[in-house]
């Protein structure tokens, strides 16, 4: 019994270094993003990003894909869906967003996502919600509209918010729908569901790529262009999915989702270290509501749940 115990921190430990590495990728998703202004344009970079993964897990795991296929057929136009929604929608929104407002706002108001989560997850699925939670989202709601007002409140006030923004925010609603919706999707592996959400992501960027080239606006990819896309399929993709999953089984989906909230302080760091750009007192206003927020509405889900 007392042997295990130094096991289970060794296992927590590595967990943790896990999340911090997946959440270091995610956050390097928007500086690629804003890496690949005017070097690869967003249509492409959506189109051969999806189109990566997909071929990869079909060359990697085409066997559980065929096996899981018994599973997938009858949901297909849902799943199908949802890859449009959480992978081309937002993938979409957010490297649109980068031509016009910086990697570190886009990273701050990813850090929303939990709460759009519970949103979305409400709204669908009337699930129940404590006081607490009710709180925290307005937390990170105000932490949002900071960020939109950029620190001040005539922005506001005369609807002088960036277009950069604004499609953030469409980006984390659309992820936030996505993830509640996940809910009804069928048991099958996790190699399987990415592969064909990665089909319909894939599917849906293809019209839009065509109407990005029909108005003159397709960039090719360059050099610099492929290392972005190579990353964004390698890194934020493919491992972050893997090392979170496993992250997962070691500590629980709980107390590894609790680690989402690093994504927006590697973002900011990322951003100013890497992009040059600067971080500003409403910055950090915006990111201590937001983490306020989520922490808050965490413990108001945690308590909600000893209840029931």
């Amino acid at each position: 019994m007392f042997a295990l115990a130094p096991m289970r921190r060794i296992a927590i430990y590595k967990a943790y270094i896990l999340l911090a590495l997946t959440t270091l990728f995610w956050a390097g998703n928007s500086i690629a993003g804003k890496l690949a202004v005017g070097h690869a344009s967003p249509m492409v970079l959506v189109t051969l990003r999806w189109a990566g993964v997909m071929v990869v897990l079909y060359l990697l795991k085409r066997g559980q894909i065929a096996a899981d296929w018994t599973a997938i057929r009858p949901r297909l136009g849902y799943l199908l869906l949802l890859g449009t929604l959480g992978f081309t929608v937002f993938s979409v929104a957010l490297y649109y967003a980068l031509i016009y407002t910086t990697a570190i706002n886009t990273s701050i108001l990813q850090g929303g996502m939990p709460l759009f989560v519970f949103a979305a997850s409400f709204i669908l699925f009337s699930s129940r919600i404590s006081a607490e939670q009710a709180a925290g989202f307005a937390f990170s709601f105000l932490g949002v509209i900071v960020i939109a007002m950029r620190g001040d409140l005539g922005n506001l006030i005369g609807l002088d918010i960036n277009v950069g923004d604004a499609l953030m925010l469409i980006a984390v609603m659309a992820y936030g729908i996505y993830t509640a919706a996940l809910r009804s999707k069928p048991q099958m592996h996790w190699t399987s569901l990415i592969f064909i959400l990665c089909v319909g992501a894939t599917l849906a960027s293809l019209p839009m790529l065509a109407f990005e080239a029909a108005r003159g606006q397709t960039i090719l990819p360059d050099t610099r262009g492929w290392a972005v896309i190579a990353y964004v399929v390698i890194f934020p993709s493919l491992i972050g999915q893997v090392l979170y999953i496993r992250a997962v089984e070691l500590i629980g989906a709980n107390r590894a989702g609790l680690f989402i909230n690093l994504l927006p302080v590697w973002g900011a760091l990322l951003a100013v270290t890497i992009l040059g750009e600067e971080f500003h007192l409403y910055h950090a206003v915006a990111l201590i509501a937001i983490l306020a927020g989520i922490s808050l509405a965490e413990y108001g889900g945690r308590k909600l749940g000893r209840q029931e």
